[in-house]
């Protein structure tokens, strides 16, 4: 059967910065090719590119990941009945998402300063992630059930077998966008797990990378001239790097998480997605140390790929390390190495020729990518492979057959 796979390939150069820290507050790295690299972990970069959905997509088609689930759903209970008392709410809110998840929604217990414990409003024990849909259709939910009677009137109507299969049900459909492409893991509820449609490698540089420290004094402002010295002294590490990122996105996949649009267009919820989703990676940047560097940039380059059959990744250009150029830098010698890589292991591998394929790319230096792929801007690209992938998913296709088939006026 033919699968729709998007892989996104990038290079992207990095000035001092420190993207994404250890435990010990240094840039993260790692060995490959037998040298020590420098590394951005996947989970920073789904971070950085979660934030990035909220100037790309609606509200309503995003979700939220906490533990302070019960106070978000109280919320959207007092907004529907504007008369419920906020403990009341609150009670509802934990014992609706305690029976839809299976979880323990409880008050953590905190020591004040004087000893004493105090409660805290309920949390779940581990973050919890449920689209804005779903956390809506709970909030009407609990008001059906407690409205009149409070939290024994809700604990009545959730006993009933077809109400707590509601509830249940709730979340289990509905699901936002980053929940469909990151996943969902619900420890209480297996049967409640979403399985991510996206892939997101470490992004590792294409050449070896040292550690510097950057040794810092801050003056006091209040300080006369007979207080000489810094107010404060220390060091913040940082690297330089030109990075090889990679994600896939199963679009098969994040169409089953997402569902179908309208009968009219059904492919449109996974066209919107795939769109966010490949803007938003290729533009966001994780913000560790950010005010420190300032370290804005964007990719030198990006090819995109539709497979039919597995996703490909092509970081094995780099496992020998790239030289730096007679003038100094990476990127032209990285593109160099990576268009080689490409077409010798595409034609090993007999991977089709005709396979939808898009390059963006910024100056000369990366001119050996050309070839790889229609040349396009961002917004052509984010159009393009959104309109790709909604054209073969087989929903698109069916709707098309049929709209072929009507009788004519």
């Amino acid at each position: 059967m033919t699968r729709t796979i998007v892989d996104i390939h990038i290079l992207q150069t990095v000035p001092p910065s420190n993207l994404n820290r250890d435990d010990t507050g240094a840039p993260k790295s790692a060995v490959y090719g037998g040298v020590r690299r420098a590394r951005v972990s996947s989970q920073a970069w789904k971070r950085a590119t979660r934030k990035a959905f909220r100037e790309l997509l609606d509200e309503s088609e995003l979700g939220v990941r906490t533990k302070k689930v019960a106070v978000l759903l109280a919320e959207r209970i007092t907004a529907l009945s504007s008369s419920m008392d906020e403990g009341v709410a609150l009670e509802l809110a934990a014992e609706t998402v305690g029976t839809a998840t299976g979880s323990k929604i409880e008050a953590p217990k905190r020591k004040s300063k004087d000893g004493d414990e105090g409660a805290r409003a309920p949390e779940s024990s581990y973050l919890m992630f449920l689209s804005s849909r779903q956390l809506d259709a709970l909030a009407a939910l609990a008001v059906e059930g407690g409205q009149d009677g409070g939290l024994k009137a809700l604990k009545d109507f959730l006993k009933v077998k077809e109400n707590r299969a509601r509830a249940k049900q709730l979340v289990s459909t509905e699901h936002s966008v980053d929940i469909a492409l990151f996943g969902r893991m619900v420890a209480d509820s297996t049967d409640l797990n979403v399985d991510a449609a996206t892939q997101v490698a470490h992004a590792l540089s294409v050449h070896p990378v040292d550690v510097e420290s950057d040794y810092f004094t801050a003056v006091d402002d209040r300080n006369t001239d007979a207080e000489a010295g810094a107010g404060m002294i220390g060091t913040v590490d940082f690297n330089s790097a030109t990075l090889y990122r990679y994600a896939a996105v199963d679009v098969d996949r994040l169409y089953e998480n997402l569902g179908p649009g309208t009968s009219a267009s059904p492919a449109e919820p996974t066209r919107r997605a795939v769109a966010a989703f490949l803007e938003g990676f290729i533009s966001s940047l994780p913000t560790g140390k950010i005010n420190t560097f300032g370290n804005h940039t964007l990719p030198a380059a990006v090819i995109v790929k539709i497979r039919s059959r597995r996703p490909i990744s092509f970081v094995g250009a780099f496992e020998k390390p790239v030289e730096q150029g007679p003038g100094g830098g990476y990127l032209r010698q990285s593109c160099e190495q990576l268009a080689a890589h490409i077409a010798g292991l595409e034609k090993a591998y007999g991977v089709p020729a005709d396979e939808p394929s898009w390059v963006l790319r910024v100056g000369d230096d990366t001119a050996a990518l050309a070839g790889l792929g229609t040349e396009v801007a961002l917004s052509e690209l984010v159009t393009a492979v959104g309109d790709a992938v909604a054209d073969r998913l087989p929903t698109a296709k069916t709707a098309a057959t049929a709209k072929a088939s009507e009788p004519q006026a």
